[in-house]
């Protein structure tokens, strides 16, 4: 079983900033991609950034610039630095992990989720 637990949320003016961080733990053999999606009221959950196991990113056209995504591979965290926050950033946020597992001499991936933690810009 795996887990991925995040912290880090909360609420922040306009144009300030806040650290998402994002660990896994549980029977884990690697972890490949990671990533931020997030959900605001009324839509639908969209990718914000994402990060291979080798460190590069992909970021949504609507953070680029502004919010930079990172991992700790020997901690099983990724991390997601936003900057410059807009009330359109409101939304919760989940961590997803590629996690790689044996069970006994068979190898398994799957795709595991947060609980999502509130991230509200408002003045």
């Amino acid at each position: 079983q795996v887990q991925l637990v995040e912290s880090g949320g909360g609420l922040v003016q306009p144009g300030g900033s806040l650290r998402l961080s994002c660990a896994a733990s549980g029977s884990i053999f690697s972890i490949n991609g990671m990533g931020w999606c997030r959900q605001a009221p009324g839509k639908q959950r969209e990718l914000v950034a994402a990060i291979t196991s080798g460190g590069s990113p992909n970021y949504a056209d609507s953070v680029k610039g502004r919010f930079t995504i990172s991992r700790d591979n020997a901690k099983n965290t990724v991390y997601l630095q936003m900057n410059s926050l807009k009330p359109e950033d409101t939304a919760v946020y989940y961590c997803n992990a590629s996690v790689g597992y044996y069970r006994g001499t068979n190898y398994y991936e799957n795709d595991y989720w947060g609980q999502g933690t509130q991230v509200t810009v408002s003045s």
